[in-house]
């Protein structure tokens, strides 16, 4: 597009029927908006499956309108852009108000929210442009569609559209807009906001916004009777516990836990400085930011308690009973615990949770951590052996330098499914073991192509994360160790 193409024009009507029930909460909730043009996008990455679920049009992808709409350049007929404001604790210090510094919200479409990441300056861009750049765009748009693939609760990736537009981190980049999806965006912050800013008004239309369009459960809940914002708390309590445990037993690492990027739906949100582990090693910090090491990867569930914590206190001028609250949150100590337990059942081939099994997964991951062992490799090559079950098999304990510890572990591996009588149940081990992630190295693989308008590699790593279960004989490589390069790749909270 030219300068002069780029001034506003009409909203272009899709024909489609925007919302927006976060619009209708009223001024103290946001700002409203345009997003900012970028100069002659391109398309970086599409996922078919997740405009289907949000009912765009069938060749949308082809559609140049859509193109300049998804970067920021059109706007739409029927959409109300905006910006929300949050605050919240950042590394464990209270940063006062955030809010969508470089996000802004179209609205709903077939009751999912969309917003455009990278669509320009907010008055909550504090110190940012407000822009994305492609290299942070690309790993945002995979990972959540991997997530998804894997079925962890998540933000989806519509799009990535590309724009040679400069944007200055580190380093001059190129911009880049993401479109994503989720039923809400709401944070822990837009709590933390309206409780620590002294509007108690607020807080409660917001808190009762939310019990309504996604709690309704809780207001008759029998625990918790006539204490809907109790069973609030209990109720996000519960759905982060199991978010994290679904984390903890893949191997990923957010990188970033602030409240700001902890969603009131236990959903994964905010892909910034993510990673995948390789080898398994549980003090793993992902993010070059995290100095103190505050986010490590053994260090998540507990942060997520924290946060959980900040979260009740926000909740506080709603909630009569200081107790009410605590026991709201003590939940998490067998929650978090229980979910891991069963997801980690399910890894080695179990559909029960037993007693038995505790110290096979206790055992497991000391050894992993002793050696240093790629964790998705283990996990995928012990569901195939499980299966194979012939004693000249060594591709497990191959990966173990504890060569007797490994060849013990595996005796009451195969011991307690035969005491069990649940060895047909190896089986379902390929189901809940991937045989791929997005591995920081595929990730750069990608961006690098991109760089040089090369997006098909983009493509290819999408086609098989969104099935990360199956076998792809076609892309074998993508689920190879990765190369001693790999070590070296820094991801910041600028990514």
């Amino acid at each position: 597009m030219t300068t002069a193409e780029l001034q506003p024009v009409a909203p272009w009507d899709t024909g489609l029927e925007w919302g927006s029930s976060f619009a209708a909460l009223g001024a103290p909730f946001f700002t409203r908006l345009r997003p900012s043009a970028l100069p002659e996008p391109y398309w970086v990455g599409q996922s078919a499956a997740a405009a289907r679920e949000l009912g765009l049009p069938a060749h949308w992808a082809a559609s140049p309108q859509w193109l300049q709409a998804l970067t920021g350049n059109l706007g739409l007929a029927g959409s109300e852009a905006l910006a929300s404001v949050y605050s919240g604790h950042q590394f464990g210090v209270w940063a006062g108000q955030l809010g969508d510094g470089r996000a802004i919200l179209l609205g709903e479409l077939n009751g999912l929210e969309v917003q455009l990441k990278g669509a320009g300056l907010t008055p909550y861009s504090r110190m940012g442009d407000g822009r994305a750049v492609l290299r942070s765009s690309i790993r945002e748009f995979l990972c959540s569609e991997a997530m998804h693939g894997l079925g962890i609760p998540t933000t989806r990736a519509v799009c990535v559209t590309g724009s040679d537009a400069r944007v200055l981190r580190e380093e001059v980049e190129t911009a880049a807009v993401v479109t994503r999806m989720a039923p809400s965006f709401l944070r822990f912050g837009h709590f933390e906001h309206f409780c620590h800013t002294g509007q108690p008004a607020q807080l409660k239309i917001l808190a009762d916004y939310v019990l309504d369009r996604f709690y309704p459960e809780a207001r008759s809940d029998s625990r918790w009777t006539g204490k809907p914002y109790v069973a609030l708390l209990a109720a996000v309590t519960q759905r982060t516990a199991e978010m994290v445990a679904q984390w903890q037993s893949v191997g990923f690492c957010h990188g970033v836990m602030n409240t700001d990027n902890m969603s009131i739906l236990g959903l994964t949100i905010d892909y910034g400085p993510f990673q995948f582990l390789d080898a398994y090693d549980p003090a793993h910090i992902c993010n070059h930011s995290d100095h103190q090491g505050r986010y490590a990867f053994y260090k998540q569930p507990n942060v997520a308690y924290w946060n959980l914590f900040c979260l009740g206190q926000a909740l506080m001028p709603l909630i009569d009973a200081q107790d009410d609250a605590i026991a709201a949150l003590e939940g998490f100590k067998t929650q978090y615990p229980q979910a891991f337990a069963r997801r980690m059942a399910a890894k080695l081939g179990f559909d029960t949770v037993q007693e038995a099994q505790r110290g096979l997964i206790e055992d497991i991951l000391r050894l992993l951590a002793q050696d240093r062992v790629d964790f998705t490799i283990f996990w995928r090559r012990l569901s195939h052996w499980a299966q194979a079950c012939r004693s000249d098999d060594a591709s497990v304990a191959d990966l173990f330098l504890d060569q007797a510890g490994i060849q013990a572990w595996l005796l009451s591996f195969s011991q307690l499914h035969a005491q069990t009588g649940q060895g047909s149940q190896t089986r379902l081990m390929l189901q809940v073991n991937p045989k791929y992630v997005l591995r920081n190295h595929l990730g750069e693989t990608a961006i690098r192509a991109a760089r040089q308008k090369d997006f098909s590699k983009v493509a290819e790593l999408l086609a098989v994360l969104e099935h990360p279960f199956d076998e792809h004989p076609q892309a074998h490589s993508l689920a190879d160790f990765p190369p001693d390069w790999a070590a070296s790749i820094a991801i910041s909270c600028s990514s």
